[in-house]
């Protein structure tokens, strides 16, 4: 264990190499100006992205990855780290409507310049969202972490470098949650039982506010209609 241990600093060194740096950072470009340039998700009057955040793996957060892949017995090398670590590169897609995520979902499956590396998956502990995900056909796995999200594995068409980048896409309440639970439980999770059960709290706290902001998303688009039909 030791000794494949100290492979570890070779694979960072490759990691922080500037080529390797060029060819991840251009990945992350390219899949963020996709989002933040799309007529489909960003019209005017009501886009329906709301925002866009993205980033590349810090090195020691890797060496970190490493170590827990290997206890589990997969044994990453420079030589398959960019094919085997799938989150090197990551971008995230906040929405605020549930209603809005078929739109994002059909956007990233038929995208021409990248393909889909892994079908995505969601990970849920409520069952109505898991049945909302299933609609569009996205596997879902219900957690006990509260974490909720969808994940998306894409890689450039032309993957010599193989190459990839997780999407993930999620509201925007679910980003307060994440954003916070990232905080105390990442890389290693707190022994706090106080947090813990706080932030099931705070889990249920953002569900509550993703179906309320649904909720005054269809009032709005069905009151709007009813203007509109006045009008004409």
């Amino acid at each position: 264990m030791i000794d494949k241990e100290r492979n570890f600093d070779e694979i960072i060194e490759y990691y922080k190499s500037r080529s390797t740096q060029r060819l991840l950072k251009g990945f992350k470009a390219q899949v963020e100006n996709f989002f933040l340039n799309n007529i489909e998700l960003n019209s005017e009057d009501f886009p329906v992205i709301h925002s866009v955040r993205s980033r590349i793996k810090h090195p020691e957060h890797l060496r970190d990855k490493l170590k827990r892949k290997l206890k589990n017995g997969a044994l990453i090398t420079k030589e398959n780290l960019l094919f085997n670590i799938n989150d090197l590169v990551g971008v995230r897609v906040l929405y605020l409507y549930q209603d809005q995520l078929h739109n994002i979902h059909d956007e990233i499956n038929n995208h021409k310049n990248w393909k889909i590396f892994e079908e995505p998956k969601a990970y849920t502990w409520d069952p109505e969202a898991k049945a909302h995900y299933e609609t569009l056909g996205i596997s879902t796995e219900v957690i006990e972490t509260h974490y909720t999200s969808i994940h998306y594995v894409v890689s450039p068409n032309n993957d010599s470098d193989s190459i990839t980048c997780e999407i993930q896409v999620r509201t925007l309440f679910e980003e307060i949650w994440s954003e916070i639970d990232h905080m105390i439980n990442y890389p290693y999770e707190t022994d706090s039982i106080a947090c813990k059960e706080q932030l099931k709290v705070l889990s249920k706290l953002a569900n509550t506010g993703t179906r309320l902001s649904d909720s005054i998303y269809r009032s709005y688009q069905e009151h709007k209609s009813k203007v509109d039909n006045q009008t004409d």
